[in-house]
């Protein structure tokens, strides 16, 4: 266990400050994803059932005022499903913009080497460039899991909408 932390140290002392920043991002966005996650396959679940077995109690369900309750729950119930997937999206396009970031402060510390050494020093250079990469590679993974996790809940919950439009039916 302790190798293996030591391993995560090294990876984020070589990656700079910017890759502690992407990893913290990347771990809210996982998280938000897993609460969506489980909000689809538990919470909304019982909230649906709710919600069905409240129209299907109505006597009216073909009135002007029945179709603006109806439009009323599939609403609500539609908020609540998007929930955090906005703030997920945004934290995914947040992940390459910072490992751009990292690049930028990886390329200034090769060239402030270059600038102190006078030459093109490659094991000077070194630190520089990794600083320049990791936090790179960091955000276009961030980013891709984050895009397959947040189309996946997209999915769902233009599904659950529709299944809900085909249970809240007018007759």
């Amino acid at each position: 266990m302790i190798e293996f932390l030591e391993a995560i140290r090294d990876f984020t002392e070589t990656g700079g400050q910017v890759l502690l920043v992407i990893g913290l991002l990347i771990f809210v966005m996982w998280l938000l994803i897993l609460e969506r996650a489980l909000y689809l396959l538990v919470s909304h679940k019982n909230l649906s059932k709710a919600a069905i077995a409240q129209w299907k109690a109505r006597e009216d369900r073909s009135s002007w005022y029945a179709e603006q309750v109806r439009s009323k729950v599939i609403s609500s119930l539609t908020i609540k499903l998007n929930g955090s997937i906005p703030v997920i999206q945004a934290l995914v396009a947040l992940c390459p913009l910072l490992g751009l970031m990292g690049t930028v402060t990886g390329m200034i510390e090769v060239f402030d080497v270059m600038a102190i050494s006078g030459s093109g020093n490659a094991r000077s250079m070194a630190s520089g460039v990794s600083k320049a990469t990791i936090p790179t590679m960091a955000g276009m993974v961030g980013a891709l899991s984050g895009v397959f996790a947040s189309s996946w809940l997209n999915r769902k919950v233009k599904t659950e909408r529709a299944h809900l439009e085909e249970a809240l039916i007018k007759r």
